[in-house]
């Protein structure tokens, strides 16, 4: 009996050692970035190494350089933070508006190849983003949609869409059809059914699919470089945090503070939406 008192004791106790250091490993790369962030250059490079700041040092002097506009001497990120914000909330809510009903009708409907279309969704991401940077492209080039950001939002879209399928159909395979029948049953029509049953019980899901496909537009870099890089005022946070990292005469602390602004809006999302999205993601893992 001892000795099982003992192995729970110490089982419990390193699993919490481990839960901090990971905590640790997770927390302190932006913790740090925070404190660079609010320090003056000139105390910086005194002493880098600093962890603690005191309240005489702390300065937002950088974030209002950051946010102000090119034409006033800052880096201009309030332009991106906009542009950002509209590429990405377009993004989701267009592949939601797509994804739901094609992930309802992938785990409702009957119909030839549908065991096959797992795979083909999954199948899109076995190749490299920059396989297909190159031809959508030539594509958005001749289309004339090539540095605008609706040009852009439909490139998320691609991307995101196979996995909100995925991670959608999934969730509403958990749905009982018995609670469906019954809505028939009462004259309900498939539309009804989607709007007052279906959709209401997936909403964890849709939630968590909504998250992820926000955070991939937010912090997407490759294609908005591909499409943007010659028109700056529609240039997105990523593509603004970039020019800072290669600008030689911008101070490190101005860096960090770009890192925070495009960091902080996904860590604001993530917290107030961790319960969703903790059901979201576990919601397929069985079938109900």
């Amino acid at each position: 009996m001892d000795r099982d008192v003992v192995e729970t004791v110490s089982l419990r106790w390193l699993r919490r050692l481990v839960i901090a250091v990971f905590l640790l490993i997770t927390v302190f790369p932006f913790y740090y970035m925070l404190v660079l962030s609010v320090r003056p250059i000139e105390r910086l490079l005194l002493d880098p190494g600093a962890l603690v700041v005191g309240f005489g040092e702390l300065t937002v002097a950088t974030y209002a350089e950051v946010l102000k506009a090119t034409d006033d001497g800052g880096q201009g990120f309030l332009t991106f933070i906009r542009n950002s914000g509209l590429v990405a909330v377009a993004a989701t809510v267009l592949t939601l508006l797509v994804a739901i009903p094609g992930a309802y009708a992938v785990a409702r409907l009957r119909f030839f190849g549908r065991r096959q279309v797992d795979f083909l969704f999954l199948a899109v991401y076995l190749f490299p983003s920059i396989v297909i940077a190159i031809p959508l492209f030539v594509v958005f080039t001749r289309a004339g949609l090539r540095g605008s950001l609706f040009g852009l939002v439909l490139v998320y879209i691609s991307q995101t869409l196979p996995v909100s399928v995925y991670m959608l159909k999934n969730y509403f395979e958990t749905i009982p059809v018995s609670l469906e029948e019954s809505a028939a049953i009462d004259g309900a029509g498939r539309l009804g059914i989607i709007r007052r049953v279906s959709l209401p019980l997936a909403m964890p899901s849709i939630m968590a699919v909504a998250l992820y496909d926000f955070m991939i537009a937010w912090n997407e870099f490759l294609f908005a470089l591909l499409f943007l890089v010659d028109k700056p005022n529609r240039w997105t946070v990523s593509l603004g945090l970039s020019l800072l990292a290669d600008g030689v005469e911008v101070p490190k602390t101005v860096l960090m503070a770009g890192s925070v602004v495009l960091t902080l809006p996904i860590v604001i999302l993530f917290f107030a939406s961790e319960r969703l999205l903790t059901e979201g993601l576990t919601s397929g893992a069985e079938k109900g």
